[in-house]
């Protein structure tokens, strides 16, 4: 650890005793010692030190006792919507937003997807006209985690009907409290509501809340995306057996009796993929202390999809009987979505969902082989056509 950050961890822990201090009062005075995100700039919660530091510092400050502030809950803030307001905001808006979005005091959503716009989310009908300082947004969006607790959403809108699809797209902050949004749940076949659809009637946006150019929003997008990605495929260095191979293995191990020689060989493959996600994840990390997440974080996403939705799928059968019980099917909408905290049949049917969310696994596939392998493109006739013509 650089010994400046080290000072920072020994000033902090000694200015602010984990033991005493509120948790929300010892978050905030981490953010403001630099200490939140290490490698983001000083004053909005880092050090401008390598982003690599940052493992050490919170396992220091986690030894120490500090409170953590719930990544689960506030991913879509830490992940997407606060790498892109430092890339693209107003210095007013990066601090406005990211200390308390850091501490967790405020939640994030992302308004991207529509009932008409998830794999082909340029063909988005979310339109949102100018009214002076303001914009008056009108549309649907859809598959939206944490909206119903969610304080600021990032959205995309389209603004200019004329140009080419992906040209006349903005991008925005929302503020889900304000007049003309509304939240609605949609459950799952986990029983849960998670998810949510988001409907915005006359909401309107002042244009100080807009992130980057008008017009420019598929721009901003496209580094919101890239970090989703990353931030689901792996964006935290983690042990060996960690995500869902981990309870696979741990009831391999518990339960011979469960043990035959063609889900030994499965969990050995399994097994084996996982390590090299796990392994290839630590790659991309360290690739993107130099930078910021290009189209390899799609290949982590994709790999994750497949391999939870096997991992589980064995864990079932490895169970038998006993992996058909499912323990609530209660109607909530929960805070967070923990995998490892539950059943195998939660595990089993939430991992259907890791193939559509974040980017479906067939568009991926399109990613990884024209911008990460250069395969030639798919042919498109709608590139040079106004929205407008589209056909619907």
């Amino acid at each position: 650890m650089e010994e400046r950050v080290r000072a920072a961890v020994r000033e902090l822990l000694a200015g602010w005793d984990p033991a005493t201090t509120e948790p929300g009062e010892f978050l905030r005075a981490r953010f403001d010692a630099g200490l939140a995100w290490v490698h983001y700039p000083v004053g909005l919660g880092g050090l401008g030190a390598p982003r690599s530091e940052q493992a050490a510092v919170d396992a220091e400050l986690a030894a120490a006792g500090a409170p953590g502030n719930d990544p689960r809950r506030i991913g879509i803030g830490l992940g997407m919507a606060a790498p892109t307001i430092l890339a693209y905001g107003t210095p007013e808006q990066k601090a406005r937003f990211l200390r308390p979005l850091w501490t967790g005091e405020e939640v994030w959503c992302q308004l991207f997807s529509e009932p008409g716009a998830g794999s082909d989310l340029a063909g988005l009908r979310t339109r949102a006209v100018r009214d002076g300082d303001e914009w008056v947004v009108d549309g649907q969006k859809v598959w939206t985690s944490s909206a119903h607790t969610a304080r600021w959403a990032i959205l995309i809108a389209r603004t200019d009907p004329d140009v080419p699809k992906h040209r006349g797209i903005t991008y925005f902050v929302c503020d889900m409290t304000d007049p003309g949004v509304e939240v609605r749940p949609l459950r799952q076949i986990t029983g849960e509501a998670e998810f949510n659809e988001v409907f915005l009637t006359g909401v309107r946006i002042p244009d100080a809340h807009r992130l980057g150019e008008v017009g420019d929003g598929w721009r901003v997008a496209q580094a919101t995306l890239m970090n989703e990605r990353v931030a689901i495929g792996g964006g935290a260095s983690v042990p060996r057996e960690s995500g869902m191979v981990g309870p696979v293995a741990a009831t391999w191990r518990e339960r011979p009796e469960l043990r035959t020689p063609e889900l030994h060989d499965r969990l050995l493959r399994l097994w084996v993929d996982s390590e090299v996600a796990r392994l290839t994840a630590e790659r991309v990390r360290q690739q993107m202390a130099a930078g910021t997440p290009g189209p390899e974080g799609s290949g982590l996403k994709l790999s994750l999809a497949r391999l939870n939705q096997q991992l589980s799928g064995l864990e079932l059968e490895l169970l038998g009987e006993q992996g058909l019980r499912y323990g609530d099917w209660t109607m909530v909408r929960p805070r967070s979505v923990d995998f490892y905290g539950r059943d195998a049949g939660y595990r089993y049917l939430r991992a259907k969902g890791n193939s559509i969310e974040g980017g479906t696994s067939e568009i991926l596939r399109n990613i990884v082989a024209e911008r990460v392998l250069g395969l030639p493109a798919e042919p498109r006739n709608d590139k040079d056509a106004a929205w407008k013509d589209l056909p619907r």
